[in-house]
């Protein structure tokens, strides 16, 4: 659904351009150099959809983009298999048998924990435990070796309606402001805070583990956003600058979450600011008209430079 090659879009400029840094020589990337260095291990995203795009963009990487029929999907290991009436699952892992490296992603929008309220009824409101990390997380952070972790977009009004959840803390739905929560964004600053406070005291029991955490993709919404006109037209790549020259982090809350923590900062924020060009924008599968995806991106794409950069740092 993100290959822009089987779209309409006829230019593919945004895929001939790689991030140089500035005073140090990265090693390229290879699906068998990755591989030998995740010999035995397990590499986890948990997060949105943008958080799905690197474990996608990651899958074509390793693989070169082509079938591997030695490939396992394991899925079931973890409970992650489509459900009854479900569109997909939660997630997937697939293993690659001659390293025995696993590679999974799970589903968590807003890394917090979802409960049914009411467990008997089918179209009962969800507790969204702001200070609580996902049950996912709880039971099998054990198995993994790698965790990348990133929420951000689906922080706001109509994503908490049309998924019908209530936000909690201690247990208690969040209805006032004796916490200091005032708004959404506040909420989700108080999640991210959570959530890395949680990992960081659950290192010293897994001294192998690393942990990230993915800073913001931005948005390039121009005159209007997703449902109101917005859009993202322009095709030609670094146009608005080709220099990340801050010495911080795009995404405060991030940065500031991870400070002090053995919680490493995965920040492609800046570096992606400057690639509005690389979306989906009005491009899909099937020719629609109206709305544009100035959200996700194109793959091969953004998301392969955040891949480099994890591969540089595990």
């Amino acid at each position: 659904m993100w290959a822009c090659r089987l779209t309409q879009r006829k230019d593919f400029e945004y895929e001939k351009l790689r991030w140089q840094p500035n005073g140090c020589c990265a090693e390229p990337f290879t699906g068998s150099k990755f591989l030998m260095r995740m010999r035995n291990k397990t590499l986890a995203f948990v997060g949105d959809s943008l958080g799905r795009q690197q474990f996608q963009s990651l899958m074509c990487m390793v693989t070169n983009g082509e079938k591997r029929p030695d490939v396992l999907n394991v899925g079931y290991e973890y409970g992650l298999v489509k459900r009854r009436g479900a569109i997909r699952p939660d997630g997937w892992v697939y293993r690659f048998p001659s390293t025995n490296t696993t590679i999974l992603y799970y589903w968590s929008a807003s890394l917090s924990d979802l409960e049914p309220i009411d467990k008997s009824n089918s179209t009962t409101d969800i507790a969204m435990h702001l200070d609580r990390p996902p049950a996912f997380m709880r039971n099998f952070l054990h198995k993994f070796d790698v965790l990348v972790l990133n929420t951000g977009h689906h922080w706001n009004k109509d994503k908490l309606r049309a998924n019908r959840w209530v936000m909690h803390i201690g247990g208690i739905p969040q209805t006032n402001t004796s916490t200091g929560i005032k708004d959404i964004a506040d909420a989700k600053n108080f999640t991210v805070y959570s959530i890395v406070k949680w990992v960081n005291t659950q290192l010293p029991k897994y001294p192998g583990l690393k942990v990230f955490f993915r800073t913001i993709s931005p948005r390039h919404f121009v005159n209007g956003d997703w449902n109101t006109g917005g859009g993202c037209d322009n095709i030609t790549p670094l146009s608005h600058g080709k220099e990340v020259v801050q010495d911080y982090s795009s995404d405060g809350i991030a940065a500031g979450a991870v400070n002090g923590t053995r919680v490493k900062l995965l920040d492609i924020t800046a570096l992606s600011q400057l690639r509005d060009e690389g979306h989906m924008s009005r491009y899909s599968i099937r020719p629609t008209t109206g709305i544009q995806d100035c959200l996700h991106w194109c793959l091969p794409g953004i998301p392969d430079t955040w891949n480099d950069i994890l591969f540089t740092q595990l």
